[in-house]
Parts: C-alpha cells; sequence; structure tokens
C-alpha cells in the first residue's frame, strides 16, 4: 500500500519506521530540516509531490492543534477513494470533519508515546481504533496494531473521549498537582525522582494537546473524584485516624490490583 504520513514527529517517524518494510512509505513535513533523519521513505515538502505519489492512505501525524487544517490542505492533491486517518489523543470536531469531505477516513490512537513506552516491547501498551472507521481503513490499523502486539479496542468517538478523560486526564492532572507544588530536593527520595521524571516528560509534550485533553468535556467529574479522595485523605491525616487509613490503603491496594 502507497502511505503517506503527514507531520515528521516523534509519532510520525516511528510510524514511518514501523510501517516502510512493508508498505511504499513518503513524508510530507512542511519544515525540510525534520525530514533529515528519515530513512527509507520518500521525503517531500512540496504538495505537489503528494498528487505525484498519489496515496492510497493518509496517516495524519501532525501537532493535534493543526489536525483538521493540515486534512484540508491535502484535500485538493489526494483522490476520492484515498482513506484519510489520524491517530490524534484528542477527536474533537474529528467526527464532524470527516462527515463533510468525500474520502473514506479511519481513526485511532495509539495509546502509548515514545517519550515514556518502551517502542521495541509493545506488548504491554494498548491502542484505540474508532468504530466508525470505513472497513477497510479499520482493517488496516487492526492488522498494523496487532502486527505491533498492542492489546487493541474499539471504541466509538464518544466512548474514546470518555475513556481519555479516565486514563490521561487523571494522571495529567495529578502530575501537574505535584509538579505545581514540588519545591528543589537535596535528597530526593526513589519515589520523588520517578515522580519527577513523570513531570519532566509530561510538561514535554505541546502545551495545546495538554489543554485540549484536560479540556475534554468529561475531564471535570473525573478531577471531581480526584477533589473528593484528596479531600478524605486530608481529613484522615488530620484526625491521625489510624482504622481510617488502614481501610483506605486497603481500598486503594484493591483498586491498583
Amino acid at each position: 500500500m502507497k502511505i503517506l504520513i503527514m507531520g515528521a514527529g516523534k509519532m510520525g517517524s516511528f510510524l514511518a519506521d514501523a510501517l516502510s518494510f512493508d508498505h511504499e512509505v513518503a513524508m510530507f513535513e512542511v519544515n525540510p530540516d525534520k525530514l533529515k533523519f528519515t530513512y527509507n521513505v520518500i521525503r517531500m515538502s512540496d504538495p505537489e509531490e503528494i498528487r505525484t505519489f498519489d496515496p492510497e492512505l493518509v496517516i495524519n501525524a501532525v501537532t493535534v492543534k493543526y489536525t483538521i487544517s493540515a486534512f484540508k490542505k491535502l484535500l485538493p492533491y489526494i483522490s476520492d477513494h484515498c482513506i484519510i486517518s489520524d491517530i490524534a489523543s484528542v477527536k474533537t470536531g474529528l467526527k464532524e470533519f470527516y462527515m463533510s469531505v468525500k474520502q473514506p477516513y479511519a481513526s485511532s490512537h495509539p495509546m502509548f508515546g515514545p517519550t515514556f513506552a518502551d517502542l521495541r516491547n509493545l506488548s504491554t501498551q494498548a491502542a484505540i481504533v474508532i468504530s466508525e472507521s470505513s472497513e477497510a481503513g479499520k482493517k488496516f490499523y487492526l492488522d498494523f496494531f496487532h502486527k505491533l502486539n498492542l492489546q487493541v479496542f474499539e471504541y466509538s468517538f464518544e466512548e474514546h473521549d470518555e475513556t481519555i478523560a479516565y486514563s490521561l486526564s487523571i494522571p495529567f492532572a495529578s502530575t501537574l498537582v505535584f509538579a505545581a507544588v514540588m519545591k528543589h530536593q537535596e535528597a530526593p527520595g526513589t519515589t520523588f525522582k520517578r515522580h519527577l521524571d513523570i513531570a519532566k516528560g509530561l510538561l514535554s509534550e505541546d502545551d495545546y494537546l495538554l489543554t485540549e485533553i484536560l479540556f475534554n468535556p468529561n475531564t471535570p467529574a473525573q478531577l471531581t473524584q480526584i477533589r473528593k479522595r484528596l479531600a478524605d485523605l486530608l481529613e484522615i491525616i488530620e484526625r491521625k485516624d489510624s482504622d481510617a487509613m488502614k481501610g483506605f490503603l486497603t481500598e486503594v491496594r484493591e483498586n491498583i490490583e
């Protein structure tokens, strides 16, 4: 299959590398400097080259802020039968956009990133394929993700956003609060250093991505739960209630089993 990847960021480069052994892959990037270290792919920075390449599938891997605008700039250069797809972690507006174009579409979300995941072994990682995707597009992503040994789930756009509010918003918000109250430690403990590494990795992400994930309409309900449980814990600590603390810790252990 002839596949065009838009965006030479971390995930775009990973996908290009993973797909180039089985497919004819081209990568389009408006900043040619980002294409210097891409291999086994056709490198493009002029949109007219896309028309000549005539892709059968497009994977939009640009920064989430520009996902839809990048699609709109691409459409004049691809055929009506070309499958357009995204891997965005934020699906806001994408369903409506896909309904407005002629091309078949597919939407997915690799639930891992080059920042933290061990890309040599993804068997403990997951990916979501949007169930409303075209059959051909859905099959491509299901086959590709299974080949990477990922755990794959099919969700609707709405189910995806609910899942992301839980699986990303909670750890993102918890990490941001930790970093917000953090001060320099001369002798940090192991747990502190691990939290610090997570915070640094999170804050290396694009501000727009972090904002959009936290602005998910389902996020406030999740953060309300954090606020409630933190209040419970604070009350137990202030009372120095050993029995209540034991019960709290037992409940937490059961949650993570």
